[in-house]
């Protein structure tokens, strides 16, 4: 749990402030994020809707990134974490605060971003206009800023539940401006009704980081919340820049120990039991390929760790129930 929990003073708040009735709350998670920092604090502090507050949560950063923060003024509330506690227990602190706080949607959002200042009028318009419980951006690269990144997404259910990002590594030339309902978005930036995370819950906090967006998304798709991509806001992802990209020894593993965490937790026996085998027979036939074989190696560890998790979470759960009779 988080040793401190300050609020900055200082900043003076715009004339528009206290007339705006929407409170968005906005949750980033640091760790080692002072350099993507300036960028994301210029973006925040340029938007045309004010009445927000960012719950900044460090997870134990040593580059100053909480400092950063805790400077900033009456929109930041610093959070900091003895330890690195992970992306999805991250969120849930500042989840948690911002529902404390009264604010009636949470922003999850990247840090590693920038976004024009009318992003946040753009979501807001389009949650009204949809009547939508959840809505998320165009999200570009940054480098090329014209490529997009995800113009929504959806559940892949013949590769595991693989989360697609429409449009993903395509140039923008108009296709994707028009807004639709979508199943999946990544969490790198998307505006979530208060009340969906009392329908829904909270993150599962055993992902630690990947893989916990597609779980909560696919939750919330089960549970009837509807989600929607509005074309006019629009951000720019520094991808990769905070966590090494995705052949990065960290995220090889992250990403096949989640995967397989998924499945079991959410899918039925049989196909999860049938995606176990497709998957062990590819990464021990890539064991065979020379070039290949140390990430064959490194995949096939994490998915036996994310199969102990499962089992793991099971047994807790068990507990649980017995020890409330």
């Amino acid at each position: 749990m988080p040793a401190e929990i300050s609020t900055s003073p200082g900043r003076a708040d715009s004339p528009a402030y206290a007339a705006e009735t929407h409170k968005i709350g906005v949750v980033t998670v640091l760790y080692q994020s002072a350099a993507v920092l300036p960028d994301f604090f210029a973006s925040l502090e340029a938007q045309t809707h004010t009445n927000f507050v960012v719950y900044c949560v460090d997870n134990a950063s040593s580059d100053g990134s909480a400092d950063l923060c805790a400077q900033r003024g009456v929109h930041y509330v610093t959070i900091r974490n003895e330890r690195n506690l992970g992306v999805a227990e991250g969120n849930n602190i500042g989840i948690r605060a911002a529902m404390q706080a009264g604010c009636d949607s949470i922003l999850l959002l990247n840090n590693d971003v920038v976004f024009n200042p009318e992003m946040f009028v753009r979501l807001l318009q389009g949650l009204e206009r949809h009547n939508a419980d959840m809505v998320t951006p165009m999200v570009y690269f940054a480098d090329p800023p014209d490529m997009v990144w995800c113009a929504g997404g959806a559940f892949n259910r013949w590769t595991g539940y693989k989360s697609i990002h429409s449009g993903g590594g395509v140039r923008d030339s108009g296709q994707f401006k028009s807004d639709r309902r979508i199943e999946y978005s990544p969490t790198c930036c998307v505006l979530v009704k208060t009340e969906v995370f009392r329908r829904v819950g909270l993150m599962d906090e055993r992902y630690f980081v990947y893989w916990d967006d597609a779980d909560w998304m696919w939750r919330a798709k089960k549970a009837g919340v509807s989600l929607w991509y509005v074309c006019e806001a629009t951000l720019w992802h520094k991808v990769g820049s905070l966590t090494g990209g995705k052949q990065s020894d960290f995220s090889i593993h992250y990403g096949a120990r989640n995967m397989a965490y998924f499945l079991y937790k959410n899918v039925n026996r049989i196909a999860a039991w049938i995606f176990r085998v497709a998957y062990g027979c590819y990464y021990f036939l890539n064991l065979l390929v020379p070039s290949r074989r140390d990430v064959a190696a490194k995949r096939l560890r994490g998915w036996r760790e994310g199969l102990q998790l499962y089992r793991s979470s099971v047994r807790e759960a068990r507990k649980s129930v017995v020890s409330s009779w």
